[in-house]
């Protein structure tokens, strides 16, 4: 490693250890979240892929216009296990404000999310549902939203494998994403004490379509990096909601995290990219995910560290200081330069 690498590395850790005590020193409260109580509509669609269908749902504040859409549109892609209600939508009774989809309505965006194939209300998979079909998944989507809103781009937003969905959807198709956030995010797979562990059954991985997908499985989301950074009702309604559709998922994006990373290439995504990064995350260390955010072409990015999150930072107890860092990422002002102002000289 060169030198300039090492320094540039050292200035980088220094700055994410200050982002780790800027994020700590936020107080968790309902209050962050935001507090309009226009009535939130929801409408559902399909989208095709061939013989295909691919569940689609929407939410924002106030009717939907068909065909036009003044909001800003936010897509939300799931992970491996779960499907896009129970994670992005689901309701803890007693437990306060859990549906991310919710948040982001009331924060002004016309949100947007989808089962991918072989998950949820979508068809069941031809194949194992892996990474480049969820790209596939994606561009079938883009048509129906642009048919909805007239709009043909948007913020984009992924966790997890759907961090991987979400940034290869950005490489193939740059134009369509105005933004990209990724959470909970492997590059390498280097260090990855997750995907160590995951790598021991890929012989099961390439050899069947589905894997067991369990209440246990489910509620160990939240308990297996860091017990107590996660309500446990939230695993429990996230089963209860996720189990209506059987207790299998399939195999594909287990196999390709375990066999084919690198699968997002930082230097392909030229839009502005945020990286949000709970502390006990056990999917990528801080050195994998610091040599992608270094590579990422645009001055316009960020890394932020969750701190007390574990793997899904949007689910845990301080899910509000998710929901500011990424809407003040989504939020940003657009830059001016001094240049095209003339007063430079």
């Amino acid at each position: 490693m060169t030198d300039q690498l090492l320094s540039s590395r050292r200035r980088f850790l220094g700055g994410a250890a200050l982002a780790l005590g800027s994020a700590g020193s936020l107080a968790w409260s309902e209050s962050n979240a935001p507090q309009k109580e226009e009535k939130i509509h929801a409408y559902e669609y399909w989208a095709h892929r061939g013989d295909i269908r691919l569940y689609m749902y929407r939410k924002l504040v106030g009717p939907a216009t068909s065909g036009h859409s003044t909001k800003p549109i936010l897509f939300l892609t799931h992970g491996s296990s779960v499907s896009s209600r129970p994670t992005f939508d689901l309701t803890v009774p007693g437990h306060g404000e859990y549906s991310v989809m919710d948040v982001f309505a009331r924060y002004g965006y016309d949100v947007w999310t989808m089962d991918f194939e072989g998950y949820g209300h979508s068809s069941p998979s031809h194949g194992n549902s892996n990474i480049a079909d969820g790209v596939a998944d994606l561009q079938a989507a883009t048509p129906v939203i642009w048919k909805q809103t007239g709009q043909q781009n948007f913020f984009l937003y992924g966790e997890s494998a759907g961090a991987l969905r979400a940034g290869s959807f950005a490489m193939a198709e740059p134009a369509r994403v105005k933004r990209l956030v990724l959470t909970a995010l492997s590059y390498t797979g280097k260090g990855s004490r997750t995907l160590e562990k995951r790598a021991q059954n890929d012989a099961y991985y390439r050899t069947h379509n589905t894997r067991l997908r369990d209440r246990a499985m489910i509620e160990s989301i939240f308990t297996r990096d860091q017990p107590g950074t996660s309500d446990p009702a939230v695993g429990v309604a996230m089963a209860n909601e996720e189990l209506k559709f059987g207790d299998h998922a399939p195999t594909g994006t287990y196999l390709d995290m375990t066999t084919k990373l690198p699968i997002l290439h930082p230097e392909k995504l030229p839009m502005p990219v945020q990286v949000i990064h709970g502390q006990y995350d056990h999917s990528a260390t801080l050195e994998d995910l610091t040599d992608f955010f270094l590579k990422l072409p645009s001055a316009d990015r960020q890394f932020i560290i969750m701190a007390g999150a574990a793997h899904l930072p949007s689910m845990g107890r301080n899910r509000a200081q998710f929901w500011h860092v990424m809407h003040a990422f989504l939020d940003m002002p657009p830059r001016r330069d001094l240049a095209a102002l003339g007063e430079m000289k």
